[in-house]
């Protein structure tokens, strides 16, 4: 299970959880703008922006969960299984396999409107990386700084969904997911008046009853709605260190802490990490589940022009501040 978002203040941030039962080793992975891409296949593209993001790189090659381009584009892709259906091979359209999806948008696309515009040419095809590692079942999450979308790939084709509220999780399918918040618009930060009955003296006893009926548990749905609330009614300053800290607060209310979730015996989901990308500035920041320290990597303070993947292993032990020590 997972959960992305966008914020926007002075500039436009965006990011993630990841939320498994175990790592695959993943690793802050920049791909230089002269990193030879060759798509399975697309064969190659023409244009080649640098990226980077969080990925499992597997011979050279980054299998990227999430990442943001250069240009100020950000995508991420989400678990929607037993939904997602991939395309045969098509001769009519340009044919993208599930696994190279994010790069082939983020390499050659700069904004929103130009990955719909990528889109409607793609054939989407669940070609795997490796027979060892089967194609995963995927809905994506694509913003700039003005939009985003919700792409899906179904048994009725691939749908592109505008995503005003900028949120998405796992299943069900992302209009059921918009349409629920309909349940909820009652919700409110303020405290609720009484309509209940004028013949009863009713009190809100409590501060934050104007949310009562938030839901609280883990599933997917309920993760999809306390996002939403929470990021549409996030206030925070402009600066960089209050937008930042601001939005890991927003994905920190769907935290998942081992021994809450099991998906087997003994096995927990818990949020391996967090992130937080600044769209405008090229910066990843991101938290570990043993590492509640902000860390961050600047593309920008890299060589773009690079021809070699530049890779950081996440920091995932605690770092503690003694102040009396």
């Amino acid at each position: 299970m997972c959960t992305a978002a966008t914020y926007k203040t002075k500039d436009t941030y965006f990011g993630r959880t990841l939320d498994y039962e175990f790592s695959y080793g993943d690793e802050l992975t920049i791909t230089p703008r002269n990193y030879p891409t060759l798509f399975r296949h697309a064969g190659k593209i023409d244009k080649n922006y640098a990226i980077l993001g969080m990925a499992h790189v597997v011979g050279d090659y980054p299998l990227y969960y999430d990442a943001i381009n250069e240009k100020g584009l950000g995508m991420a892709g989400l678990n929607f299984v037993g939904n997602a259906v991939y395309q045969d091979l098509s001769e009519e359209k340009e044919n993208v396999a599930q696994y190279e999806f994010i790069p082939w948008i983020l390499r050659q696309c700069a904004t929103v409107q130009e990955a719909k515009e990528c889109l409607s040419h793609m054939n989407l095809v669940g070609t795997p990386f490796h027979e060892s590692l089967p194609t995963a079942q995927l809905h994506w999450i694509i913003a700039d700084a003005n939009a985003a979308i919700t792409v899906e790939c179904m048994a009725d084709g691939l749908h592109v969904y505008d995503n005003p509220a900028g949120v998405l999780t796992n299943n069900p399918p992302f209009q059921q997911q918009m349409f629920q918040l309909n349940q909820y618009m009652h919700l409110s930060p303020r405290q609720p008046e009484n309509h209940f009955s004028d013949k009863l003296e009713l009190q809100a006893y409590s501060r934050g009853m104007g949310a009562l009926g938030l839901p609280g548990d883990l599933s997917s749905t309920s993760r999809f709605v306390r996002v939403a609330f929470t990021k549409l009614h996030s206030i925070s300053g402009n600066s960089e260190n209050e937008s930042v800290s601001q939005f890991f607060h927003i994905l920190n209310s769907v935290d998942q802490q081992r021994g809450c979730c099991e998906v087997a015996e003994g096995k927990y989901e818990i949020t391996l990490y967090t992130s937080c990308c600044n769209l405008n500035k090229g910066i990843y920041y991101y938290t570990t589940y043993e590492n509640h320290q902000i860390s961050a990597v600047d593309m920008h303070a890299e060589n773009l022009d690079a021809t070699e993947l530049i890779r950081y292993t996440p920091i995932t032990g605690e770092q503690i501040c003694w102040q009396n020590k």
